[in-house]
């Protein structure tokens, strides 16, 4: 079998890693923008070479995991060098505008839109790691527009590295995702930001930063490049859960101004019931 990875960083890198351990006679090519990842995810056994269009016309899958919106371009163009029975998988965080780049190409069956719902902040192939996707869910949109071949031979990859299944449309899949991923990354973006911007001095942060903190702000290590895409894309929904989530904020400056100290507790109470909805979560799970 031969597995095209076409973005050898954290989320095409770990795919090759998992994937090898249960396919061990596979080959593996990659392509990336960066020389410097390809070498780097040779090097690191990720990949066994370097493809371009030769490798591309004769994969049995390629998995595309590049930022949304070189997707929505490149992936009509990939569809059109593939073999008849090859399969594309992407791993996009935002779904409508990929699945609308390809709703009428001649090899639309040859896709799959996915969304693996794991990683971490930390991009390029250094952090791929093996087991990264095991016991984590995998959203899949238009499942009906892909083959049933190739649906059963995704399906059967995506089960021997452990990932859970899930099905969703496009639209809801980008709505949802603006609640519980796209708004984490702003608000640890822009905690950040307000930080460096009110301590000057760099070593009080670091020196006072506690465990809250440093969780909290977490995701403001993630890649710029992959992110900025994703909210444009996402725009609608973004929009939508800032005013809900800053109308939240206003509420609670609001009884704090007052001395609401009853009802600023009363918020904390009744959200605590996050625990019993996201227990079980693993914490390394992505927020892409």
């Amino acid at each position: 079998m031969k597995i095209g990875i076409i973005g050898v960083g954290l989320i095409g890198g770990s795919f090759a890693m998992d994937l090898r351990k249960v396919l061990p006679g596979a080959e593996f090519f990659g392509l990336d923008k960066n020389p410097e990842h390809l070498k780097m995810a040779a090097d690191m056994g990720i990949i066994d070479t370097e493809g371009g269009d030769p490798e591309i016309a004769d994969a049995d899958i390629i998995f595309l995991c590049i930022p949304v919106d070189a997707a929505v371009r490149e992936l009509p163009v990939l569809l059109d060098k593939i073999g008849d029975e090859a399969l594309v998988i992407d791993a996009g965080s935002t779904k409508k505008q990929i699945c609308a780049a390809v709703a009428d190409h001649p090899n639309r069956r040859n896709f799959m839109a996915c969304h693996p719902i794991a990683g971490t902040e930390f991009s390029g192939p250094k952090a791929a790691m093996q087991g990264l996707y095991e016991g984590k869910t995998n959203i899949i949109c238009e499942v009906e527009k892909t083959a049933f071949k190739l649906q059963e031979k995704a399906l059967d990859l995506f089960a021997r590295i452990g990932m859970r299944i899930r099905y969703m449309n496009p639209e809801a899949h980008d709505k949802h995702i603006a609640y519980v991923s796209h708004l984490s990354h702003i608000s640890s973006f822009m905690l950040g930001k307000t930080v460096i911007e009110k301590e000057k001095n760099e070593r009080d942060i670091f020196d006072m930063a506690g465990s809250g903190f440093e969780s909290t702000v977490r995701l403001a290590k993630s890649s710029p490049a992959m992110w900025t895409p994703i909210f444009e894309q996402n725009k609608e929904n973004v929009l939508e859960t800032l005013r809900e989530y800053i109308h939240n904020l206003e509420e609670f400056r609001k009884k704090l101004a007052e001395e609401d100290m009853a009802g600023i507790y009363k918020e904390m109470e009744d959200t605590n019931k996050i625990k019993e909805i996201l227990k079980g979560i693993p914490l390394n799970k992505k927020e892409s």
